[in-house]
């Protein structure tokens, strides 16, 4: 079935599979950073968590299953207890202090009912910084019940010594009280053809964040698909350029196509081989085009400040 005009999902075909299978790697054993960097991995991640070499991440992003039943194109996630849920976020964030530079940080996604059980284990392993909260603005919400329009990332980093870029995560807002000082000058903000602007500082509350729909650029048929713009805030806060992004729950690619765009090594897990292929074609497209919606000239813009770009 061919897709609408708009529709912009990218979607694999069997000869692209083919082709993109070869690119996917798959750890038999221990291996080297130079076997691994800025490659896919295909494969079930807690095999593969224990042949990383140690001390390899600077960067940390794990979006895992929130406990929720949940189909992942061939696998399913079920929903469990939250002391079960606990054990098996624990199974495997065990393992990930070993693979840490001493500086590294670590930002751990979830929602109302993961986040207290992420929170738990979390603080075992790392020092807990702030937890972040998005706005996520999309489906028509429920009858007898709030919808959920919010999500958490927790921060974390692997010691009190840590690196953060607030200069490089400052969001570029409308003034709608424009001061000025008494020679008429504009105070603390500017004027373009779009209007007048301030750059503020970057708030644990996300309220300018488009979670990918099918007219976007970047949208995959990925169930719980994380915006590019919303993984580039992390990298670009925490992370300088070269820096080692890892993400053991890869999914259909965004981290590694943000540290991609934003000059960073890239280091991906997925189970799912269709999902792997997926992020294989998202990194190939953005060699013709690294640009992240909401991102542009170096600041990040209010949602439906600036239009994403649909090339």
């Amino acid at each position: 079935m061919s897709k609408a005009p708009r529709n912009k999902t990218i979607i694999l075909s069997i000869s692209e599979k083919k082709k993109l299978k070869k690119r996917l790697f798959h750890l038999d054993g221990n291996v080297a950073l130079s076997d691994i960097i800025d490659r896919t991995i295909q494969q079930d991640m807690l095999q593969a968590l224990d042949y990383l070499p140690d001390a390899f991440v600077d960067l940390l992003f794990v979006d895992p299953p929130y406990n929720l039943s949940k189909k992942f194109n061939k696998t399913t996630f079920r929903e469990m207890e939250s002391e079960a849920y606990e054990l098996w976020l624990d199974e495997w964030l065990s393992k990930i202090p070993r693979l840490l530079k001493p500086n590294a940080s670590i930002y751990i996604c979830g929602d109302w009912k993961s986040s207290a059980a992420i929170y738990n284990v979390a603080r075992r392993y790392f020092h807990i910084q702030n937890r972040i909260t998005f706005e996520r603005e999309k489906g028509r919400g429920a009858k007898t019940n709030w919808k959920n329009a919010s999500e958490d990332i927790w921060f974390c980093t692997n010691s009190k010594d840590y690196y953060f870029d607030v200069e490089a995560v400052k969001m570029k807002r409308k003034v709608l009280a424009p001061y000025t000082d008494s020679k008429g000058k504009a105070k603390d903000w500017d004027k373009n053809e779009k209007g007048k602007f301030r750059l503020t500082f970057p708030s644990n509350l996300w309220t300018d964040i488009s979670i990918p729909f099918w007219s976007m650029p970047e949208n995959t048929d990925h169930p719980t698909q994380k915006p590019e713009k919303l993984v580039a805030k992390i990298i670009l806060a925490s992370s300088r350029e070269g820096d080692v992004v890892f993400d053991p729950f890869l999914g259909s690619g965004t981290t590694s196509v943000a540290a991609k765009k934003l000059n960073r090594k890239f280091v991906g897990i997925e189970l799912d081989e269709d999902f792997a292929c997926i992020a294989e074609k998202r990194l190939q497209i953005a060699d013709d085009n690294p640009r992240i919606q909401g991102y542009v000239d170096g600041v990040f813009w209010e949602r439906n400040t600036v239009p994403f770009e649909s090339k």
